[in-house]
């Protein structure tokens, strides 16, 4: 059980990193197919909330591919 969890971490460990990665790419398309305001707002707004979602996820996967979760 505890090398399925370390496992796992690294699937989140990717997924974060993935996430990320197509939020970015989304956001900057968007932006730059319609340069308003309101879309550049909003856009922010989408980074500023799932960024740290994202960050915790990435954590999250760091420990348990550390192995912090086996006494569980």
């Amino acid at each position: 059980m505890q090398q399925l969890k370390r496992w796992f971490g690294m699937v989140w460990i990717i997924a974060g990193i993935a996430l990320a990665i197509v939020l970015f790419r989304i956001a900057l398309h968007e932006m730059s197919s319609k340069p308003q305001i309101d879309t550049q707002i909003q856009w922010l707004v989408f980074l500023v909330v799932f960024l740290p979602i994202i960050a915790g996820l990435v954590i999250f996967g760091y420990y348990a591919l550390k192995g912090e979760y086996d006494q569980i």
